[in-house]
C-alpha cells in the first residue's frame, strides 16, 4: 500500500513539474513575440483611426468595425498569454461596473453573431470596485467568448450584474476570501453546457475541451487568476444540453466615489504643428504612425535607430516637442536611447512605447514621461501627447 502511494505522490511531482516547465515555456515564447506580434497589430489598428476620417457610407464603417474588432481580440491574446505567463498584479483605481461591462456590450454587438440573442440585466445604484480596468475587462471577455463558442447554433447570453453579501457564516468564506458585500459580474449561456466530471478541471492551465486549434486552454485558468488577485471569487454552474452560468465574484467599494464619465470624440486631441521625433526599428509602425501623428496636426521627423534619433536630436532639439521611442530596437535600443537624450537635455520629453509591461517600468525609471502600450490606437496616442506638451 505504501509503495503505491509513493508512485502516485511520484508521478504527481513529475505532472507538476512539467507543467510548471510548460508555463516557463510559455513565458519565454510569449515574451519573444509579443514584440513583433504588436508591431503587426499596431498598423492596423492605426489605419483604421485613419481609414475612419475619410469612409463615410454604413457597410464600408462596419467592415472597419469588424477589422478593428479582431485586431484588438489580436492584442488581447497576446496579453492573455503575458498575463498568465508572468502573473496578473496590475494597478488598482476606481471602477464603475456599469461601465465595464457597456464596453463588453458594445464588443458583442459589433462581434458576436446574429443568432446569439443578448440580454442585460443590471442593477440600480451599483457600489464602485477597485480593480485593474484591463484585467477586468479580460475576465468577462474570456467569459463572454467561452459563451458564444458554446453556442454555435445561437442562443441567450445573458449578462447580469449585481450585489451579493457574503455573511461570516457562509461556507464560501475562507481565508483568502472575506465576508462582506460583492459585485457579481454573470454570464449565462444556453449552450452545450459541461459534462460534470470536467467541471473539477476547466480552470487547470492548458485544459480545453475546444477541437485542436480554437483554443489554448489559458482562458479560464487566468480568468481565475485575475479575479483571485483581486480579492475575489468564481463559481460555476452547468448542465449538459441546457448551459452554464459563471459568477465573478469583486470586493465592492461602498464608499469609492466614482468620478462621472466625460464625454470625449474618439480621437480627443488635435496637434497644433508641433515637431515629434518618432523613433522604431520597424518600417510598417513608423509609417502608419507618422501618417496618423500628420492628419492630426503634428509635424514628424523618423528614425530607424537610437543612433540615428540621437544625430537628429543633436542637430534639431530647439525644434523637437516630444521624442516617441520605441523600447526594442538594434543597434541602440531605447533605454539607451532615453538616457543619452536626458544627459543632451534633462527637460527633454519622451514617451517610450513597448508591447512589454517590464520596458514600461524601465523607460519610467530611467526618466521617460510616459510609457504608450503597444498596439496603441490613434485616440491613445493623441491623448499622451496633449498631456505631455500642455503639463
Amino acid at each position: 500500500m505504501s509503495f503505491n502511494t509513493d508512485i502516485l505522490e511520484k508521478k504527481k511531482m513529475e505532472s507538476h513539474f512539467l507543467r510548471s516547465q510548460r508555463i516557463e515555456s510559455i513565458g519565454t515564447l510569449a515574451n519573444g513575440i509579443a514584440h513583433d506580434l504588436n508591431n503587426v497589430l499596431l498598423p492596423i489598428m492605426l489605419s483604421i483611426d485613419l481609414l475612419k476620417l475619410s469612409v463615410k457610407e454604413a457597410k464600408q464603417i462596419n467592415i472597419l468595425t469588424s477589422i478593428e474588432a479582431s485586431a484588438k481580440r489580436g492584442a488581447n491574446m497576446v496579453q492573455q498569454v503575458l498575463s498568465f505567463a508572468r502573473g496578473v498584479d496590475g494597478e488598482r483605481y476606481k471602477l464603475d461596473p456599469k461601465n465595464v461591462v457597456y464596453d463588453i456590450l458594445k464588443f458583442i454587438e459589433e462581434a458576436f453573431p446574429k443568432n446569439i440573442e443578448l440580454t442585460t440585466q443590471i442593477q440600480e445604484n451599483l457600489p464602485g470596485f477597485m480593480g485593474d480596468a484591463t484585467q477586468v475587462h479580460q475576465v468577462l471577455l474570456n467569459l463572454c467568448l467561452n459563451a458564444r463558442d458554446a453556442m454555435q447554433d445561437g442562443g441567450q447570453l445573458t449578462l447580469t450584474v449585481k450585489t451579493e453579501t457574503l455573511p461570516e457564516t457562509d461556507p464560501r468564506v475562507k481565508k483568502d476570501i472575506k465576508s462582506g458585500l460583492y459585485i457579481v459580474f454573470q454570464i449565462t449561456d444556453t449552450g452545450t453546457g459541461i459534462p460534470e466530471k470536467e467541471l473539477g478541471k476547466i480552470f487547470d492551465p492548458f485544459f480545453t475541451t475546444k477541437e485542436l486549434g480554437k483554443g489554448t486552454g489559458l482562458g479560464l485558468s487566468t480568468v481565475m487568476a485575475i479575479v483571485k488577485s483581486h480579492g475575489g471569487y468564481i463559481n460555476v454552474t452547468s448542465k449538459l444540453g441546457q448551459g452554464t452560468s459563471f459568477d465573478a465574484y469583486f470586493p465592492a467599494n461602498p464608499l469609492t466615489d466614482i468620478p462621472p464619465v466625460q464625454a470625449q470624440s474618439e480621437t480627443g486631441h488635435y496637434g497644433h504643428g508641433q515637431l515629434i521625433l518618432l523613433v522604431d526599428d520597424e518600417d510598417s509602425v513608423r509609417f502608419i504612425t507618422q501618417q496618423t501623428l500628420q492628419a492630426y496636426g503634428y509635424r514628424v521627423l523618423t528614425a530607424i535607430n537610437g543612433t540615428e534619433a540621437i544625430a537628429i536630436y543633436a542637430e534639431r532639439q530647439q525644434e523637437i516637442d516630444v521624442v516617441l521611442t520605441d523600447m526594442m530596437m538594434p543597434v541602440m535600443d531605447g533605454a539607451a536611447t532615453i538616457q543619452v537624450l536626458k544627459r543632451m537635455n534633462p527637460e527633454v520629453k519622451i514617451i517610450a512605447a513597448s508591447g512589454l509591461t517590464s520596458d514600461g517600468t524601465k523607460a519610467t525609471s530611467l526618466g521617460a514621461n510616459y510609457y504608450l502600450h503597444k498596439p496603441y490606437t490613434a485616440a491613445n496616442i493623441l491623448k499622451v501627447l496633449d498631456q505631455i506638451i500642455h503639463q
